[in-house]
């Protein structure tokens, strides 16, 4: 056909979006996903197909002042004076490759202007998905159980799935270990006075202030629960990208890793 080499083997240049429709796209993330760093805004630019380097999101948002600032300090919940029965931590010899193998669960607590709410939650270690919660003025074990039985209805899990909390009294109730011992969980608990031994749980609740209840003015229980089920079930589940997922959100996560798919990478 006599045409050159060079012009068969030719790959056109992807086409880089000019910088002002980056920055509009760019406020626009900013703005639906308030507490966004610049690595997870170019993890979503790359998801849309915007080519564009992570120092050039970074010197935008930076410009437009959209980076994100500290917020309020952390406030422990824990109550771990109790006579309960305290369980040994499980989560180091436990490998977590796929949903169902490891539950983590926290509570935290909700400012209103004259009362607190409070929130508890169940997360799949494997995923980060949210997969139960509930929400009451009483912090005591029947906020708890409100949390596990809804994951329980939700997931239908096999027997053998370790469940892991802190040593709060929440969680080392009679009625909840009980429900735990009857449903077929082991039961795992972190060291006294040690985050890291939950730091997923704890890693949702700084997301749920941050990009959540810092950013409204709750007045009422009724503002919480109209509010607080829309983040974590359309927001965090749905949309929010989590780094340790290669940024994907956990409901898409979980989907991947149930559809037969060679380049998904496990989490270990």
């Amino acid at each position: 056909m006599n045409l050159p080499r060079s012009s068969y083997y030719y790959q056109p240049k992807e086409k880089k979006p000019d910088d002002f429709s980056l920055r509009k796209r760019i406020e626009e993330l900013a703005e639906e996903f308030n507490r966004y760093g610049y690595r997870r805004i170019t993890a979503q630019l790359h998801r849309e197909g915007v080519s564009v380097n992570h120092k050039k999101v970074l010197r935008l948002m930076r410009e437009r002042d959209l980076l994100c600032k500290p917020r309020h300090r952390w406030v422990r919940t824990t109550d771990s004076d109790h006579r309960y029965r305290i369980y040994p931590n499980l989560i180091p010899r436990t490998p977590v490759t796929a949903p169902n193998q490891v539950w983590v669960a926290d509570i935290t607590y909700i400012r209103l202007p004259t009362a607190f709410v409070y929130l508890a939650v169940v997360l799949d270690l494997f995923s980060r998905k949210a997969i139960g919660y509930g929400l009451s003025r009483q912090i005591d074990s029947h906020l708890s159980l409100q949390a596990l039985h809804r994951a329980l209805q939700s997931r239908n899990p096999p027997p053998g799935v370790t469940h892991h909390s802190d040593r709060g009294v929440q969680y080392a109730a009679d009625d909840y270990i009980h429900t735990l011992v009857r449903t077929g969980f082991q039961i795992s608990m972190a060291r006294k006075g040690n985050p890291y031994d939950n730091a997923v749980a704890e890693s949702f609740i700084k997301t749920l202030k941050n990009e959540e209840i810092y950013l409204w003015e709750y007045r009422t229980l009724d503002d919480v629960e109209n509010r607080v089920p829309y983040f974590i079930e359309q927001v965090y589940n749905q949309k929010r990208l989590h780094s340790a997922l290669n940024y994907r959100p956990p409901e898409e996560f979980e989907k991947m890793f149930l559809t037969p798919n060679p380049c998904l990478t496990t989490l270990t």
